[in-house]
This record gives C-alpha cells, sequence and structure tokens, in this order.
C-alpha cells in the first residue's frame, strides 16, 4: 500500500437518485429495519440532498426519478436495475413490498432510451451487482437467486463472479463489498463464505478490510469514481484506511436512511455508457494535467473532501 494519491484516478460518473419524499419504515425486509422506529422525514431529505451536492460538487452528473407514493424504499436506487455499457437489466425483488419499484424504473429507463431487458430470475440490481473493470460480481444468498448470474451473463457479456453472503445484517453486496477501481476493493470478509473470499482474491490485486465497528454502520455501502471515496462519516476507521491506501475519503452522514437498511450506495444507481466512460477518463486526466501546471491538484482534493461534511 501507499500513500501517494497520485495513482489513483478519479473518473466522472453519471448516476441515478430518488429523492426520499415517501420514505418511511413500515415494514421489515433486513435486520436494519424496525417499523416502530420514528422515521424523521426532514432529516432524510436533507442527508440524501447533501448525498446529491456531493456527487456533483465531485463532478458527476445526476438525473433524478421522481419517487411514487407507496414505495418507501424506491429511495434506493441502486436496487433498481444494473446498467452497463448502455444497456438495462431491470430488478425483480424479493419481497413483494418492492416488487412495484422495478416497473418504475423500467419504465424511466424506457422513457429516456435505454434498451431494456426484463429480468426473468430475482436480482436487486447493483443492490447484489457489482463491476470491477470488465468483470461483473453478484452476490446472492439473501436475495438475489444464484441463478441471476447466467442472466447476467447473457444480458451483458461479460464474467460473472457469483459470492455467496452469510451474514443476513450484510443483506446485499454491496452493505458488504465496495468497488474502488477496477484493482481495488474494501470488505467485510465475515459476510462471504470461503469461496466468495477467495473469489475476491482472485479478483482484485488489493483488498482492505473492514472492521466490524465499520461495518455495523454500513461503511462499506460506499461510492468510489476512483479516487473520491463517499462513504459513511461514522465509518472513521475505514476511512482512515482509505487514506492510507491513496483514496480520498468523502464522509457523508446516512443515519436517518440507514434505519432502512442503506447508505450512500443504495441511493445511487450508476448509468454505465462505454461511450461515456472512455470520454470521461479524457475529460478528467486533462483536467488533472491543468491542475497540475496551476499547483491546485491537492486543493481540489481537500475540497472535494470537505463537501461531504457540510
Amino acid at each position: 500500500m501507499t500513500n501517494d494519491a497520485t495513482h489513483r484516478v478519479a473518473t466522472p460518473r453519471s448516476y441515478l437518485m430518488c429523492p426520499p419524499d415517501f420514505f418511511a419504515v413500515s415494514y421489515a425486509i433486513n435486520p436494519w429495519m424496525h417499523p416502530g422506529q420514528p422515521v424523521d422525514a426532514g432529516r432524510a431529505q436533507r442527508q440524501w440532498r447533501e448525498l446529491r451536492d456531493t456527487y456533483t460538487a465531485l463532478g458527476h452528473t445526476v438525473s433524478i426519478i421522481e419517487p411514487h407514493p407507496g414505495l418507501p424504499d424506491m429511495v434506493f436506487a441502486a436496487n433498481g436495475a444494473t446498467v452497463i455499457d448502455g444497456t438495462v437489466l431491470g430488478a425483480r425483488f424479493r419481497h413483494p413490498e418492492r416488487a412495484a419499484e422495478a416497473r418504475a424504473y423500467l419504465d424511466w429507463f424506457r422513457g429516456h432510451g435505454y434498451p431494456v431487458r426484463e429480468a426473468v430470475t430475482v436480482n436487486e440490481g447493483e443492490g447484489d451487482i457489482l463491476v470491477a473493470g470488465e468483470v461483473v460480481l453478484a452476490g446472492h444468498g439473501f436475495r438475489s437467486d444464484p441463478a441471476a448470474a447466467g442472466e447476467l451473463a447473457a444480458a451483458f457479456g461479460r464474467r460473472v463472479v457469483p459470492l455467496r453472503l452469510t451474514d443476513p445484517r450484510f443483506y446485499h453486496l454491496d452493505t458488504a463489498l465496495c468497488v474502488l477501481d477496477a484493482a481495488t476493493a474494501m470488505y467485510y470478509p465475515a459476510a462471504f463464505d470461503d469461496a466468495g473470499r477467495a473469489a475476491l482474491a482472485s479478483v482484485f490485486d488489493e483488498l482492505i478490510e473492514a472492521k466490524d465497528e465499520d461495518a455495523e454502520v454500513l461503511g462499506l455501502n460506499a461510492v468510489s469514481d476512483g479516487r473520491h471515496v463517499v462513504v459513511a462519516s461514522q465509518a472513521t476507521a475505514l476511512a482512515r484506511s482509505l487514506a492510507v491506501a491513496g483514496f480520498t475519503p468523502v464522509p457523508v452522514d446516512m443515519s436517518e436512511l440507514l434505519k432502512g437498511g442503506g447508505g450512500a450506495k443504495c441511493c445511487t444507481l450508476e448509468l454505465r455508457s462505454a461511450i461515456a466512460t472512455t470520454a470521461a477518463a479524457e475529460v478528467i486526466e486533462a483536467a488533472e494535467v491543468i491542475a497540475a501546471g496551476e499547483g491546485r491538484a491537492a486543493d481540489l482534493d481537500g475540497a472535494a473532501a470537505g463537501e461531504g461534511t457540510l
């Protein structure tokens, strides 16, 4: 590991988010949800807006899908679909309470001109499906069906690595694993079986292990652009580990949305396009050259980190 951040390269991303207008904990489908515990709707809105504003401050594009009444978990946009190379594989939810979200998200994608493939097997979108370079990681064990791996391979033409989750607190893959870049990830080893840990070691050159206390505040439910990592403000040890590894942690408080079992990544669906990704890499490289020439590269990272603590 190194604390030299120059080898970590940020690329502008495009995200889809859903405002928490109807967010509530009116049922319990994961261990984090307690319907008797009150939700502060205003605080949830403020935290969501801070997350959105953090992304835009980092140079990312955020699109908004309108929330639907009666769908309190629609704010967790990551579960709505998977988008790779501009193609959409829709979600199919395990629990009936969330089933209608799949149609709402597919309608948005169709309305915005995306080619869409409807799911046959249960998959809960980017909750259980993560992308590392050319590899797709497919979690299963609590929500998504193991057979979703074959459907993913057919939809996107990429190698799919199945990963079985073993701890019900980490019911989605994105609560136990965060892809930081194509060769680096952070994860909670106890959430995976032996085969899963071995598979992750074969996919990534570098794995950062989260401590119990950071995993237990969903610190791994984070979003990386390759350099900046938007991470739960409560996951302090994990933030230090990220900094040591050359990343820039950008802390955000998602504690109100945590009552529904979600954090920053749950609220964020990445809209991946092969063309856009290539162009974005060129843009960020040019920007970093200019910033370096003006002696401002360090200042840019410092400002970005500060945005997450407003």
